[in-house]
């Protein structure tokens, strides 16, 4: 149903509703919801549930989704189902430029109250056109732009029974095909944390300045008194420059809240909007306020509702805030769709970021369902773009005009997501579902690219972007790397080729291993031929010689003279960031799989930019999109690709956590676990945690004046290898463990073993 109001007020729908009484006791009784838009709904006046934004954002031409929640303790025998609708991603704005065109002109709810009583009988209460509509006190709202509400109009009374809606609006319903209704398969955005300003100080023109010291992702709470009809005004900004909001990187977004007080006491939270911010430049405020008062404003961070399942601290802290930064910009970014940034006129769910970062995600949190639900997306929008993966999930690109960009075939990276998100989740949890779900999809995406594979056997002949962002190249143009675009292609096929070939042994699909396995083997035949020669790999740059080390491209006598050329070209760097979004993800383990992980430890600890501490030391929070997204001097970059909140650098932290930390699946899923900590960079300690499908895995080693000692645990249902450096594995059962090398030298080593619950030593 839509409102028959026209006005770009948010509008709100009500019901009153007669339970019977012949029947019984209420059983049972749910509310089934969904938009097109997003909605809240209440019963009788209480939320009905703490969820946001439903029902988020999927590709709404062959996907809506809808929650169904058990509202059985909030039934009475007459009730008042009201339902508030914001734009959110359907009819608000999306894309940068001129936009993308809105999914729909017209904003519509739908909703089913279903109530099994105890007899057996069962009645539903759906939306039709007996519902009532009005404007409701948000009178504007955009996930962009900001929301503006207006407490004069604020009363809840509209949401009870006993309100007289004779002069409210009529309803009518729009036509929606039924069978793109979808159940959520992923979690809900809930509100996450509540965070406290960390100072409240005047900028240099005079407006009042609110640092939460934490670039997050949500709104602000605000409490405030005034005069009725006073405007208090809040604009949202990552960083200061020169002790102002710097709003520039936004571009075109508002990112603004304005709350028009009542004359009382308001509260005001803007839930049909959220803002990527650290800073908040706050006008119009009541002399009166107490900005500084507790409870004035108050940060609430949003988010998809993840569990966290690995963490990870070491001895260096720029290490541990480096990491704090990563899932940070992991937390910002994931709110129902894995977005590449969560504050500008963007915000759109970008495949390369994906692919790169999805096995940090996985280790993070529990990502499963959440990516599962994404890729449903993935695969339904290349369904219908013959087989080419397009480069945002969804795809608003192809309703933008002015987006910028050429056509885009498929794409390395990027179109590697169908193929690298799903292996990365098999990887993680061990449930073949996912490549279940997603094999088509990978299939498609790996003959597509076959498709466009030259004469010679590269994929060397379509708009690529190749090793995006390299920090060597032109600012103006980050898809002019120092490697090949050929290179990163055809290593790229490669890899896609393999994984697809295994995920059709595992699924058993004998003819289509054999057709993704020849594959595999002519994509390295030809990259070999053509970018191998004289122990140099085309373009001798850092990212080639990353890829074909990682991919396994290279034969196994190769790997020595490759591994010492990428040492020798991080050396010629300084020990500085030399790879772009290909390349980043995979050097320092191509580094340590060569023999040169101190060489990794140099790469990793650099703290001049380019380099993952260099943000740090300038006081990031989260991942930066550039590496130099603030320049030395506090000045932000004048690019106008410049965010501050961008996860895909923070790939890293897969090395991190199975290098540093030590913790690697030996089998999909953990049923067999690797602890191999290789310390380096004078690190004395480290510890890492995980929640594997089977339970917690964790190791925490020391250096100590006469060794070595690690600790840790094997989860009840699995085994794992001890492998420590120059020593001999060794095989570990469930339980406690204590390893302790009395001497740098001696090889001897003293275990004593505990045990975990229902589990032998």
């Amino acid at each position: 149903m839509a409102t028959d109001v026209v006005s770009d007020a948010a509008p709100l729908f009500r019901r009153t509703v007669r339970l019977a009484t012949s029947h019984g006791p209420v059983e049972r009784a749910t509310l089934k919801l969904s938009a097109l838009g997003v909605c809240e709904a209440f019963l009788n006046g209480h939320e009905v549930s703490d969820e946001l934004l439903i029902p988020g954002w999927t590709s709404y031409e062959w996907r809506l989704r809808y929650r169904e929640l058990d509202v059985t303790d909030m039934v009475t025998d007459t009730l008042t189902v009201a339902i508030i609708l914001g734009n959110g991603w359907y009819r608000g704005r999306l894309g940068w430029g001129e936009g993308a065109a809105p999914y729909g002109d017209e904003l519509a709810a739908y909703a089913e109250l279903k109530v099994l009583y105890s007899d057996g009988y069962e009645e539903a209460f759906v939306t039709d056109a007996s519902w009532k509509s009005h404007d409701g006190p948000v009178t504007a709202n955009d996930l962009y732009d900001g929301q503006s509400i207006d407490a004069r109009r604020n009363a809840t009374d509209w949401m009870y029974p006993e309100y007289d809606d004779r002069e409210w609006a009529g309803v009518h319903i729009l036509e929606v095909d039924q069978r793109i209704l979808t159940p959520y398969i992923g979690p809900p955005i809930r509100r996450q944390e509540e965070i406290t300003p960390r100072s409240v100080t005047s900028s240099p023109s005079g407006s009042t300045i609110v640092d939460f010291g934490q670039n997050l992702v949500g709104w602000v709470r605000v409490k405030v008194s005034g005069p009725e009809g006073s405007i208090v005004t809040l604009r949202h900004s990552e960083v200061l420059e020169a002790g102002e909001v710097c709003v520039r990187p936004l571009r075109t977004a508002h990112a603004t809240d304005h709350f028009t007080l009542s004359g009382g006491d308001d509260v005001f939270e803007p839930t049909f909007t959220f803002h990527g911010f650290r800073y908040v430049e706050v006008t119009g405020l009541p002399e009166n306020v107490d900005v500084a008062a507790d409870g004035t404003f108050t940060a609430v961070v949003v988010g998809s509702d993840l569990s966290r399942t690995g963490t990870f601290r070491c001895s260096n802290p720029l290490l541990n805030r480096l990491h704090d930064n990563i899932v940070w910009s992991m937390r910002g970014n994931f709110v129902d769709v894995p977005t590449d940034c969560p504050q500008r006129d963007e915000r759109l769910g970008w495949t390369g970021d994906l692919s790169v970062f999805a096995p940090t995600a996985a280790y993070l949190y529990d990502v499963k369902d959440f990516l599962r639900d994404w890729l449903q997306d993935l695969s339904i929008e290349q369904a219908h773009q013959g087989g080419i993966v397009p480069v945002v999930i969804p795809d608003v690109l192809k309703r933008m005009t002015t987006a910028g960009l050429p056509p885009v075939d498929s794409t390395a990276i990027w179109g590697d997501a169908a193929v690298w998100v799903p292996w990365a989740l098999w990887s993680a949890y061990g449930d073949p579902v996912v490549l279940e779900e997603s094999f088509d999809s990978m299939a498609a995406h790996v003959r597509r690219v076959r498709s466009l594979l030259a004469p010679s056997g590269l994929w060397d002949g379509s708009l690529q972007f190749g090793d995006w962002l390299d920090p060597d190249s032109d600012p103006a143009q980050p898809w002019a790397a120092k490697a090949d675009p050929g290179v990163v292609a055809t290593a790229s096929a490669y890899r896609s080729a393999i994984i697809t070939s295994q995920t059709a042994q595992i699924l058993h699909r004998s003819s289509e291993y054999d057709e993704f396995a020849d594959m595999a083997l002519r994509l390295r035949e030809a990259f070999r031929e053509n970018y191998v020669q004289n122990q140099r790999i085309h373009s001798d740059c850092t990212t080639a010689y990353s890829l074909a080390i990682m991919f396994g491209i290279l034969e196994p006598d190769e790997l020595s003279w490759a591994g010492q050329r990428l040492a020798e070209l991080v050396d010629q760097s300084g020990y500085k960031i030399s790879t772009g979004f290909a390349g980043t993800p995979f050097i320092n383990d191509a580094l340590t799989l060569t023999g040169h992980t101190n060489t990794a430890y140099q790469l990793l600890l650099q703290q001049h930019c380019p380099s993952w501490l260099y943000p740090v030391t300038m006081g990031a929070t989260t991942v930066w999109e550039r590496w130099d997204s603030m320049l030395p001097d506090g000045s932000v970059n004048p690019g106008e690709m410049t965010s501050f909140n961008h996860y895909a650098l923070g790939a890293v932290a897969d090395w991190m956590h199975r290098i540093v930390g030590g913790i690697t699946p030996l089998e999909p899923g953990y049923r067999r676990i690797l602890f191999s900590p290789q310390p380096g960079g004078e690190l004395t300690w480290a510890e890492s945690e995980l929640t594997t499908p089977h339970g917690k895995a964790k190791i925490r080693w020391a250096k100590t004046p006469g060794g070595f000692e690690v600790d840790l645990t094997v989860p009840t249902g699995t085994t794992a290898i001890l492998r420590l450096p120059g020593r001999s594995d060794i095989e570990l059962q469930p339980g406690t463990h204590s390893i302790n090398s009395k001497t740098a030298e001696s090889p001897a080593l003293e275990m004593a073993t505990g045990s975990v619950p229902g589990a032998s030593s």
